[in-house]
């Protein structure tokens, strides 16, 4: 891989796009696409393509003038990028069908991904174990957060009880926080909030198979 420009301080509003890069250029490259221009690009994720530009140039020379950017080692720079080397403990708030799932899988594919404790409202379902991760009240989320060294969030709390859990998070003095509603949440500006809305994530999904199911053969 060529060398990267680590030493350069990153612009946190490219930051923040790396992830929507990586996501789509894999949905790219299970497509079959191999090589794609900032202005194809901008169209399937919507950011201007001079943006693009910009962003890919902060991590150096990554694509050539006429020809584009070579998909798979985009997708390897992005992924080097993103991949963290150290633990980062996780607690999950919510504890329903899709959260049980969460801490299930618990992150098998990269071992420093780590859910430590999980947390919901319904006193029928505290005291439960999900593979040995003992379900919590809300109400012990800050003190366990210290005692555990949790530095981020995952909610899976329905839409209309999200900004409550989210509040209670913040609180307890997490700043990264991975929220399953795909409604927006006010969270004070040092906060980063990811949102997954699965809707769009299928509707996507169904665009790319759509567009780009015939440059597969």
């Amino acid at each position: 891989m060529k060398e990267l420009h680590k030493e350069k301080q990153m612009p946190k509003a490219t930051a923040k796009r790396l992830p929507l890069y990586l996501r789509y250029l894999k949905m790219l490259g299970d497509s079959g696409v191999t090589r794609i221009k900032s202005k194809e690009f901008s169209e399937v994720i919507q950011v201007p393509s001079a943006t693009i530009r910009r962003d890919f140039s902060q991590l150096g020379e990554l694509g050539r003038s006429g020809y584009g950017y070579d998909v798979p080692y985009l997708i390897d720079v992005f992924s080097h990028i993103l991949n963290t080397q150290e633990e980062k403990r996780i607690a999950l708030i919510g504890c329903g069908n899709l959260g049980k799932a969460l801490v299930k899988n618990n992150f098998r594919r990269n071992e420093n991904l780590n859910i430590v404790c999980a947390f919901d409202s319904k006193e029928e379902l505290v005291g439960l174990s999900i593979d040995d991760v003992i379900i919590q009240p809300m109400d012990k989320l800050a003190d366990e957060i210290k005692k555990t060294g949790v530095t981020v969030a995952i909610s899976t709390v329905p839409s209309q009880f999200a900004q409550e859990a989210i509040d209670k998070i913040v609180d307890a003095g997490i700043t990264a926080i991975l929220n399953f509603a795909p409604d927006r949440v006010i969270v004070p500006h040092n906060v980063n909030v990811q949102y997954i809305d699965l809707t769009t994530e299928l509707q996507t999904l169904i665009y790319f198979d759509e567009t780009f199911s015939n440059k597969r053969a």
